[in-house]
């Protein structure tokens, strides 16, 4: 039987990070509620004491989103963690995530802090936050270039203050795959509590190994996998969320691992988040890029039309693709079109289907050829904003 691993979402969080990937309040919330159809067991919705807009984003998607846990970040101090609980006041299955560096670099040079003041921050802001929540993470920022003796010490620490999950980050993403499941084997094993809570890992993507520290992680023994969607985050993002997920389900008879997502919703997640913010994700990202489920040449196009796995190693429906290339021409009907628009994450109403129909069919006839995705969704852009499926 598959072992779950937990999917922690931090796309209205790390993800608002990357320059021009900011969102408002209620497209916050649009996101919240495709998260919450996708499944994923955790979301956490912002860093509360940051702003006023980042608490009410919080709060608005702790009261109105129900199934995943809420997270609510906090760093190591009372008025962050008491901002964190105040905002999660209406959630079913609130957390609160406190964090504190401990990497000598960051110690040395950021908080300018000796390793038992570290500690200490860390163990009573834990314990504090236990007062207020009864689900508590703690995450020590720098942590794949923490010495190895200190990282294990805060890790069993902060577990005796109350932390029933401790997140592992590579913040910098420094690590590779090997060291990195490495420092998560250790926690497991080594230490006095490394099979009494959740390990969890949150890499990112600065060397381009997000997903396969990640992975690593997961199969020395991590249980809960921080990600975004589309890999949306600081510098060069973080673990993909669709990229993690289908990792562990293509392979999932050698990985032995399984996860809640629906994936059918990962390609609609994508697309959401894309109309949202100024950008979406390059042509050739894997599992929702333009180009994912695309054949162009030859060989490849006489082998799919022979035998589709011969060159697709994930049928498209099942991250919510419509087809492989599927281009709508002008002899397509509303019906067809009203389809691929729900594909793609709009529900229209009939008016705004009969205008986007009108518009499309004269595309069509102009340029002689069918229109792909992104051309349909130019001609939603159009007529409508931001109607999401479900909304």
């Amino acid at each position: 039987m598959a072992e779950q691993v937990l999917i922690f979402d931090t796309t209205l969080r790390d993800g608002e990070q990357s320059p021009g990937a900011a969102m408002g309040v209620r497209e916050k919330l649009e996101i919240a509620k495709q998260l919450q159809r996708l499944q994923v067991d955790i979301i956490e919705a912002g860093f509360p004491v940051s702003s006023k807009e980042q608490f009410d984003a919080v709060r608005i998607v702790a009261d109105e989103v129900r199934g995943p846990v809420i997270a609510a970040l906090a760093r190591c101090v009372k008025q962050d963690v008491d901002a964190a609980a105040e905002a999660l006041k209406g959630a079913v299955r609130p957390r609160i995530h406190v964090f504190l560096a401990t990497s000598e670099i960051h110690r040395r040079y950021k908080l300018k802090k000796a390793k038992d003041e570290i500690l200490k921050a860390a163990v009573e802001m834990t314990a504090y936050a236990k007062t207020l929540c009864p689900d508590v993470e703690f995450s020590p920022e720098d942590a794949s270039r923490t010495e190895l003796d200190f990282l294990a010490e805060v890790f069993d620490a902060v577990v005796e203050a109350g932390a029933a999950t401790v997140n592992i980050p590579d913040t910098v993403g420094y690590a590779l795959p090997n060291e990195f499941g490495e420092v998560i084997r250790y926690l497991r094993n080594e230490t006095k509590h490394g099979k009494d809570v959740v390990i969890s890992v949150h890499c990112h993507n600065d060397l381009g190994l997000a997903v396969a520290n990640s992975l690593a992680g997961v199969m020395s023994g991590a249980r809960q996998v921080e990600c975004t969607v589309n890999g949306l985050g600081e510098r060069a993002g973080n673990c993909s969320l669709e990229e993690i997920v289908m990792v562990m389900k293509v392979r999932q008879a050698l990985l032995g691992f399984e996860t809640s997502i629906v994936t059918e919703q990962l390609y609609p997640a994508s697309m959401l988040l894309t109309e949202l913010i100024s950008f979406g994700p390059q042509p050739n990202k894997a599992i929702v890029g333009e180009n994912a489920f695309a054949h162009e040449a030859g060989i490849h196009q006489d082998g799919y039309l022979k035998e589709r796995t011969t060159y697709e190693i994930i049928d498209p429906r099942a991250v919510g693709v419509p087809e492989s290339r599927l281009v709508l021409g002008k002899h397509s009907g509303r019906h067809a079109l009203n389809q691929r628009c729900e594909d793609l994450g709009f529900r229209l109403s009939r008016e705004e289907l009969n205008e986007v129909y009108r518009q499309f069919t004269l595309a069509a006839d102009e340029r002689k050829k069918g229109l792909n995705n992104d051309e349909i969704l130019e001609l939603i852009r159009q007529v409508v904003k931001h109607q999401a499926v479900g909304s």
